[in-house]
Order: C-alpha cells, then structure tokens, then sequence
C-alpha cells in the first residue's frame, strides 16, 4: 500500500513539474504562481488519468491503431464535406447499434475479469493458476476486436471511396495535432533537443 502511494505520489509530481516546465515561458515573464500550479494539477493530472482510464476500460485486444469508424462519422454527421445521404445515415445508424450493442455486453464481463485478474496476481496467486481466466479473458478481448473489425468493414461498405478518404484525412489531422501537443510537453520537459 505504501509502494503504491509512493509511486502515484512521484507520478503526481513528475506531471506537475512536467506541466510547469511547459508553462516556463510564463514563469520567466513573471506570469506564474500558485494559480499555475492549481491549473497543472487540473490539467496535466487529469489527462494523464483519463489516457490510462481509457487504455484500462478498454475491452479490445488491439487498444491503439485502429479507427472507431462510427465515433468519426458521428463528429462529422452533418459535415457538408462529408455529405452523407439520408440512406447511408440510416444504414451507419444500424452498424453502430450493433456495434456498440455487442461491445457493451463483453465490456463488464472484460472488465470484470481483468480486475479478477489483478486482484489475485497480487494476493499472490500463481500464474500458472490463473492461465484459464487469461484465456478467457483473451478470448473476450479477441471477439470484441472482431466486433471492431467487423464494424470497420461495414462501415467502409456504406460510404464512398471519396467519404472515407475525407474521415481518413481529418483523422490523421487529427493524430498529428496530438503528436505534436506530445512533442512540445516533452520539449517543453528538457526530453528532446540535440542534448
């Protein structure tokens, strides 16, 4: 108990000190302060729960990589450029009612086990008594990455060659500005450079 409160307690403050040193130009003008602190801890703590939040509720084998088809369209629902028809509206409805549907009832039984899991590992349970729940639990994570994939394919099927460049387009746009949002807390840390 104390390993770990020692350990989130030093994560906590290598993501204050992270965040103030990208806020060092403020600090060198004189612009910073208690109120800057209040906002690293709001901020740069809160984005780093919510990445591992994500990554530890997610019920797919394959966690990054793959686009949520139906999350994108739904952004871009009414995007001109986009330009769905009322039929492909229609029919992208139906592919992310089942896929949200099927995701959502694997997603407890994932969760729950992999908590299972956890909790035994560390009750020093051994790992050779745990491979069926492993299994199991890959065997879960395997049919919800399937449901994902199926999902994607389906999707494609609806739209147009042209529609689906377009959402592939705006997603890596969108990786990129989060790629270089990543660099520049790095930098901003002293991790990169010519040093």
């Amino acid at each position: 108990m104390i390993k770990k409160l020692t350990i989130t307690s030093l994560t906590a403050l290598s993501l204050l000190l992270v965040t103030a040193q990208s806020e060092g130009m403020k600090c060198q003008a004189g612009k910073c302060g208690a109120g800057m602190m209040k906002q690293a801890k709001q901020g740069g703590m809160h984005k780093a729960k919510k990445m591992h939040k994500m990554k530890m509720n997610s019920p797919f084998l394959i966690k990054h990589g793959l686009p949520h088809m139906t999350k994108m369209v739904m952004k871009s629902w009414d995007d001109a450029k986009l330009a769905l028809n009322d039929e492909q509206k229609g029919k992208l409805l139906l592919v992310r009612k089942e896929t949200m549907g099927a995701v959502m009832k694997l997603k407890p039984e994932v969760m729950a086990l992999r908590k299972e899991i956890i909790q035994a590992s560390k009750a020093g349970t051994k790992a050779a008594e745990l491979k069926a729940k492993v299994d199991k639990l890959a065997a879960l994570e395997s049919e919800a990455t399937m449901v994902h994939l199926t999902c994607l394919d389906k999707t494609k099927a609806i739209l147009t060659a042209e529609q689906y460049s377009y959402l592939m387009e705006k997603r890596k746009a969108h990786m990129m500005k989060k790629k270089e949002k990543m660099k520049s807390m790095k930098c901003a840390a002293g991790k990169c450079g010519g040093k």
